[in-house]
């Protein structure tokens, strides 16, 4: 089915490419355009390479390019330069203080030996629909930073990621930052259904809540693995707002959520599954949180 070469799968021939500079990267880039695809950790790339399921004429590494490693936590934003490796963002104590649930989400990305090699800039770049970090973004509104040789723009999560493997990154931009902007207000918790321990998962979702006695203030809610792209479930948040925490709010917010969603069928699940999953991980979540009241009611926050 594949083409193979002494017992393993081969990769297309392809010219490689070790800029220096970033000016190099992206003049590559400018050069060769839809031709061309970004190296970083490779954990996408190489096995797409390998089964041939992409066919670059050049392949731009970047891994050597200054300035794209830099992770850097302030007031306002946790800003992950396109190169940090995902294990460098799971064991910093100054993501964990600032943003922890970046770390719970990291932390469930396939197994440690891949998270030293994932770069975050590479997988939010990839844009798979299944993936936890894009979910993440979503939850704290957050940003990408793209470079090309004329200009630097940043682009908000909702436009940037635009179906399945596809996001409003043009052919000779680069991806350089991913920025998670800080909520103090909200407490997050990442929460996830996997058939197995690193595999992608079947749902997951970031909620983020602020409670006043009880009552919430603002939620946030985001999913992954139900949808051609992360979703916001702003359906959701809107009933969640004002709620008294409990089963009753629990058990409608997870209703609400199947509901909101129309998950495609695959090898992995039918649609059907995806929903009642995606209803049982937010109703969960919600019956877990604490500080709400024992039982579920409508009411103004306090």
């Amino acid at each position: 089915m594949f083409p193979r070469e002494g017992g393993r799968v081969k990769p297309a021939v392809f010219s490689y490419l070790d800029p220096r500079t970033l000016e190099e990267a992206l003049g590559a880039l400018a050069d060769h355009g839809d031709d061309a695809s970004v190296l970083a950790g490779g954990q996408s790339l190489v096995p797409l390479l390998n089964m041939r399921l992409a066919r670059p004429e050049v392949v731009v590494d970047v891994n050597r390019v200054p300035g794209l490693d830099a992770l850097r936590v302030d007031a306002g934003a946790v800003r992950v330069g396109a190169l940090v490796r995902a294990a460098a963002v799971e064991r910093d104590p100054a993501v964990a203080g600032a943003l922890p649930v970046l770390a719970e989400a990291v932390r469930h990305i396939a197994h440690p030996q891949i998270r030293s090699r994932t770069t975050i800039g590479g997988n939010i770049a990839h844009a798979d629909p299944s993936s936890e970090l894009p979910a993440v973004l979503a939850a704290v509104d957050g940003a990408v930073v793209l470079r090309s040789a004329e200009e630097e723009r940043t682009v908000g999560w909702e436009e940037f990621f635009v179906s399945v493997f596809t996001t409003a990154r043009e052919p000779e931009e680069l991806v350089t930052e991913v920025v998670f902007p800080v909520r103090p207000e909200l407490e997050f918790r990442w929460v996830e259904f996997a058939r197995h321990h690193g595999d992608f998962p079947v749902a997951g979702v970031c909620l983020g809540l602020s409670l006043a006695d009880g009552a919430v203030r603002q939620a946030r809610l985001a999913a992954t693995g139900v949808g051609d792209r992360p979703l916001r479930l702003r359906e959701v948040e809107a009933a969640l707002t004002g709620s008294v925490l409990g089963p009753e709010t629990a058990r409608e917010a997870g209703e609400l959520a199947g509901r909101a969603v129309d998950p495609p069928s695959d090898v992995h699940g039918s649609g059907d599954f995806r929903r009642a999953i995606l209803a049982t991980l937010v109703r969960r979540t919600i019956e877990s949180w604490p500080g709400q009241a024992q039982r579920g009611r409508k009411g103004a926050a306090a």
